[in-house]
C-alpha cells in the first residue's frame, strides 16, 4: 500500500504533475463513496423522524451521516492540504460513525427479536383461543 504523503498530485519538490496512482483513485473513490453514505444517511434519518417513536432512532441517524459526511470533508482537507490533523479528525469521526450506527444496529436487532417473540405470542394465544371456543368445536 502506498503511503498517505503520495496522496498530493503536486509537490513542492518537484513542480511537474505526476499521474494518479491506484490509492489516489481508491481515495478519492473512498470520499465520494462516504458522502454518498452520509447522505443517505440523512435522508433515511428525516424520513424516519416522520414517527414520534421513529424520531428515537432518526436522529441519532441524522447526527451519524452528518457525521460521516465531516469525515469525507476531513479526508478532501487531508489530501488537499496533506496536513495530518485533518486526517487524524476525519478518522476520529468515522470512528463515531460505526461506533453510534453498531449500537443502533445491536437495538434493532433486538426490538426485531421481541416483535417477533410477540407476534408468535399473540399467534399461539389467538389460535388456542379459537380452537377452545364453542363455535368451532361444534362445526
Amino acid at each position: 500500500m502506498e503511503q498517505f504523503d503520495d496522496l498530493n498530485i503536486e509537490s513542492e519538490s518537484t513542480p511537474a504533475i505526476k499521474p494518479p496512482s491506484q490509492f489516489q483513485f481508491l481515495f478519492d473513490k473512498m470520499t465520494g463513496d462516504m458522502r454518498f453514505v452520509g447522505m443517505f444517511t440523512i435522508i433515511y434519518g428525516v424520513i424516519t423522524c416522520l414517527t414520534i417513536i421513529g424520531a428515537l432512532f432518526g436522529v441519532p441517524t441524522i447526527i451519524i451521516g452528518l457525521r460521516m459526511r465531516e469525515a469525507a470533508d476531513q479526508f478532501s482537507m487531508y489530501k488537499a492540504t496533506n496536513n495530518a490533523a485533518a486526517l487524524r479528525q476525519g478518522f476520529e469521526l468515522q470512528g463515531k460513525y460505526f461506533r453510534i450506527i453498531k449500537i443502533l444496529i445491536i437495538i434493532g436487532i433486538v426490538f426485531t427479536v421481541l416483535y417477533i417473540i410477540l407476534l408468535i405470542y399473540l399467534f399461539t394465544t389467538g389460535l388456542g383461543a379459537l380452537l377452545t371456543s364453542p363455535s368451532y368445536s361444534t362445526l
